[in-house]
């Protein structure tokens, strides 16, 4: 398990990279079950569009209303602990800049001598929410493969932030791996996906080896997938849909399938654009 070193950087960003904010919420947890603090934040006015990211008005428990800015930010833990030590970035998938933003981030790294870092993803995918939450994970790294059994993508296309940092990280000598879950597309733009935040950490823990807290997500992941079944019950052709994606999905764990399935769905994602495929009814997410 020290493939990755024993501190390491895990990364997810809202937007693009993140459907049914399964990425975001993950790291989110992390954050929130454990001691943190801030260690470097970007100047927002560098790297994001207010328009598109906008800031938002909040008010505190005595009704002061302030201005958040859109931001990203590193933190460190506060109590050092025995294993690996995960450090955490999140924030908003920045607008412009891209490299300037991830060298930013990546001398952060360096100096706080971070040995690897993991990218967390979730994609709008041809899946089924009945079946287990498939995880892409991957590494440019020949080592980290080969350590932790990982994939390499063959993908040519579109990316977003999760791979220019990784790329960036991957040429300063940091080695980095990916983790990319599949999210039913006919559900990811409406509601949170609990079941594909736990399948990440449960990812995450198998090639870091760090205990990770999963909060209440078994319980909410059983109440996302009923409240789906309760939804698909009023639709026929939902339920049909579904149905299909079932003999797909099971086809694909069958003995006979090929190991590159999931690989396959992956780069049919990017291919996309991000986008799941169009269906009746649904609602697609902007492009970036």
């Amino acid at each position: 398990m020290d493939a990755l070193g024993r501190r390491v950087l895990v990364t997810a960003f809202d937007g693009w990279n993140d459907a049914g904010e399964a990425a975001s919420a993950a790291v989110s947890l992390l954050r929130e079950q454990g001691s943190y603090e801030p260690v470097f934040s970007v100047d927002p006015e560098l790297y994001f569009d207010y328009q598109y990211t906008r800031p938002h008005m909040v008010a505190d428990g005595e009704g002061h209303r302030t201005l958040r800015w859109p931001d990203a930010t590193l933190y460190r833990p506060t109590h050092a602990r025995r294993g690996t030590e995960l450090w955490l970035l999140t924030g908003a998938e920045p607008a412009r800049a891209w490299q300037g933003f991830a060298a930013e981030f990546v001398d952060v790294a360096l100096r706080e001598d971070i040995t690897g870092i993991v990218a967390l993803g979730s994609m709008m995918s041809d899946v089924p929410h009945t079946r287990p939450i498939s995880i892409f994970a991957g590494s440019e790294n020949e080592r980290i493969r080969t350590l932790l059994n990982l994939e390499r993508s063959t993908y040519e296309g579109p990316v977003g932030i999760l791979s220019v940092l990784s790329t960036v990280a991957d040429a300063a000598g940091i080695p980095s791996a990916s983790l990319w879950a599949s999210v039913p597309h006919y559900v990811a733009g409406h509601t949170p996906s609990p079941k594909a935040t736990l399948a990440l950490l449960d990812r995450l823990e198998d090639i870091t080896g760090a205990d990770l807290p999963r909060g209440d997500l078994a319980t909410e992941a059983v109440a996302w997938e009923a409240s789906i079944d309760a939804a698909a019950a009023d639709d026929e052709e939902m339920t049909e849909y579904i149905r299909q994606l079932e003999r797909t999905r099971d086809t694909w764990d069958s003995p006979e399938a090929s190991g590159d399935a999931i690989a396959q769905e992956f780069e049919r994602y990017l291919r996309r654009g991000g986008d799941g495929p169009s269906k009746p009814g649904r609602d697609d997410p902007p492009r970036r």
